[in-house]
Order: C-alpha cells, then structure tokens, then sequence
C-alpha cells in the first residue's frame, strides 16, 4: 500500500488493453462489456456481467478501438460500439470521481477551504491534496502536495469539486488516508488520462 492507502502497482491484477496489446494495472484500464443487444457498454465500476474488454484510460486509445472493429474481435461477435463513446466514458469518470469525492467527504475523510486543507497538511493527517485546474495558479502554489506527483490531484475543475462538496466552487481540498481515497486517486488518475493530463500537467506543454 502507498501512503494514500492505494494499493501499489505492483500488486494490481493485470489486464491487457485490447489495443495496445500491453499489459499493465487494472487501475490504469477501462473494462467494457458487451450488452444484451449487442452494444458496447462502459463497466466504469467494474461490476457488470460478462467478460470485460479493456482498454487504456486514454481518448485515442478508445477511439481507435471503435474505428478498428477492435471490440468485435476481442468479444469474438459482431458488437456495435455507440456513437461518442470515449465522450460517454469521460463523463461516466467525471461523475464517479465527483461521487467517490462525495462519500469521502462524507465519511469525514475530506475538507474543503484553504485553511482547513492547510491544517490538514500540517498535521500530517492529509495525504492527498486535490486542487481545481482552474485555480488561480499563485494560490495553488501556497500549498504543497503531501507526497510527490501522486499525491497531487488537479484534473477537477473548481466547480466539479463544488459538486462533492454541495458548493459552488472549491479550489483547495485534502484528502485522509482511507478505502474511499484510495478509490478517488485511482478514479481521477483515469479521469486525467483521459483529460490529456499526465502527473497533473497538461500533455504536450512545457
């Protein structure tokens, strides 16, 4: 386990993405299942019945699964994919990072507000810091993550995390060390795949 309870790469159950051809951590994957009507359907939560396709928490890498007939193949049937289904997985994620946020706080493992995040920090009690991507970036800056990159999550903006949180805007939340966070850091780490942002930062900029 790392210090934000999630459980370390390493001992992950492995997958192999059904376009890359690469196995890699279930945590880094989108498992798909083939419907009753023959039709794609996201497995978000990994609960549905019927044998999971999967394929890399990347954009590209959804599409590119549609536009070569790849769940056909790997579900060893004629299946329709739906129109704008990497649009639908990244809103399904949005959602379920939003949700797992929620009950976090609920349980009383989050805070919002940039002194109570701050004491959380000092204290040593937070061990994930989430921040809003469309913070202002010298504020962000008077706050450090608790342990390196992983620790750092920045792939929400401040009025989703608002939505957890029943406010309208939240740029600074911590998270306790816990079941539920160990959901959340895996959850946004797929949300931010499939964001473009890598380690918190977005692909391609300097």
């Amino acid at each position: 386990m790392t210090r934000g309870g999630r459980v370390k790469a390493g001992d992950e159950p492995q997958r192999r993405c059904i376009v890359t051809g690469e196995s890699q951590p279930r945590g880094g994957l989108v498992r798909f299942v083939v419907g009753p009507d023959a039709t794609v359907v996201p497995d978000i939560a990994g609960k549905l019945p019927g044998r999971g396709m999967w394929v890399s928490a990347d954009r590209d890498a959804i599409e590119q699964a549609v536009k070569r007939r790849l769940f056909s193949r790997a579900a060893k049937m004629q299946v329709t994919a739906p129109e704008g289904l990497a649009d639908m997985v990244h809103d399904l994620l949005t959602r379920r990072v939003i949700d797992q946020l929620s009950l976090a706080r609920k349980a009383g493992l989050a805070v919002a507000g940039y002194e109570k995040v701050k004491d959380r920090l000092a204290s040593g009690e937070a061990v994930v810091l989430i921040q809003a991507s469309d913070g202002s970036e010298r504020g962000k800056t008077r706050l450090r993550p608790p342990g390196g990159a992983e620790t750092h999550l920045t792939c929400l903006t401040a009025g989703e995390i608002g939505l957890a949180f029943g406010r309208e805007r939240v740029i600074h939340a911590a998270l306790a060390a816990g079941g539920l966070t160990a959901r959340v850091v895996e959850e946004a780490a797929k949300l931010a795949r499939m964001r473009g942002r890598i380690g918190g930062e977005p692909v391609g900029e300097d």
